[in-house]
């Protein structure tokens, strides 16, 4: 895989500026194709479900691993600064960052990027389909650089070696966009509706009745 490398050279105070201020929790994304096959994206869940319409729910940098294991100070950074990795197959750059990540014991979740609909979230998250990608808090990396992952990791107060403790298990990869079909009307009762909007209406009975003894008509 062709991967593109950003190459940024801030300032360690510029560093420290930019992390303190991303601890802003990232918010689900929905992406919804509609019957005609138009694409939207909202920050709300389609309210009514319609036929032949699905939605995909995309969680940009929520963490998928669990902090109550690890140690006060590592489990304070790691809720703080969530770490999310963003892979693909067949790209030896993703698997460079996440041996990096996994040898200095940083508390990750990973997304797999894979689909053509994974290639779409990612766009609309990062601005590109650069990978590996990744995101430090609220900052973003694109691209794999050793030095420059480190210095993100240390200035948002991760430690240089790991604190992991050995019952830890990170959770498995999962796919950035989980597609998940809207409910819509059972057949039957959509085919019923169908054929209630078809029926013509009844025509008022003529004649004299019992309620009208005239016979009287408007």
């Amino acid at each position: 895989m062709t991967v593109s490398r950003t190459v940024w050279i801030p300032s360690i105070l510029a560093l420290a500026a930019v992390v303190v201020a991303a601890s802003v929790q990232a918010q689900p994304v929905y992406r919804i194709v509609g019957p005609d096959g138009k694409v939207t994206f909202s920050d709300r869940a389609p309210e009514v479900a319609q036929p032949g319409a699905h939605t995909s729910t995309v969680t940009p940098t929520e963490s998928a691993t669990s902090t109550s294991t690890l140690p006060f100070d590592l489990r304070q950074v790691a809720q703080r600064f969530p770490v999310t990795l963003y892979s693909g197959d067949k790209c030896a750059p993703c698997d460079s960052a996440r041996s990096m990540l996994t040898t200095r014991g940083i508390p990750f979740s990973e997304r797999t990027v894979n689909t053509n609909e994974d290639v779409e979230a990612l766009q609309r998250l990062s601005g590109n389909t650069n990978l590996p990608f990744a995101t430090i808090g609220g900052q973003q990396l694109s691209g794999y650089s050793a030095t420059e992952w480190a210095q993100y990791l240390d200035t948002a107060g991760y430690p240089k070696q790991s604190q992991l403790p050995a019952n830890y298990r990170r959770a498995a990869p999962m796919p950035l966009v989980a597609v998940t079909p809207v409910q819509a009307a059972s057949k039957p009762a959509a085919a019923a509706t169908a054929r209630a909007r078809q029926r013509p209406p009844t025509a008022a009975p003529s004649g004299p009745t019992p309620s009208n003894p005239a016979g009287i008509q408007f």
